[in-house]
């Protein structure tokens, strides 16, 4: 308080210890969840690898956007309905 009142400036820090967890195949949650799926000796997950395809935009394009199947009007109530 006597340095306050001096006008000294005061920090304060608070240093956590933390372990460092190296990662481990089976604490990714899908195949934790679904170990049956994935064979006894699976070593680890795939390098990954150069894209072999692109898709070129147009600059100032504007997406497209509309539905990605006709519904008739009965079907797309029904569909709103279930969404809610």
């Amino acid at each position: 308080r006597k340095y306050i009142e001096n006008g000294c400036e005061l920090f304060l820090a608070q240093v956590t210890g933390t372990v460092s967890k190296a990662k481990r195949v089976e604490d990714a949650p899908v195949i934790r969840d679904f170990p049956e799926v994935f064979p006894e000796d699976f070593h680890g997950l795939l390098p990954p690898r150069q894209v072999e395809f692109r898709i070129d935009l147009i600059p100032g394009g504007t997406p497209v956007a509309r539905a990605p199947y006709h519904l008739s009007p009965s079907e797309l109530k029904e569909l709103s309905e279930q969404l809610k």
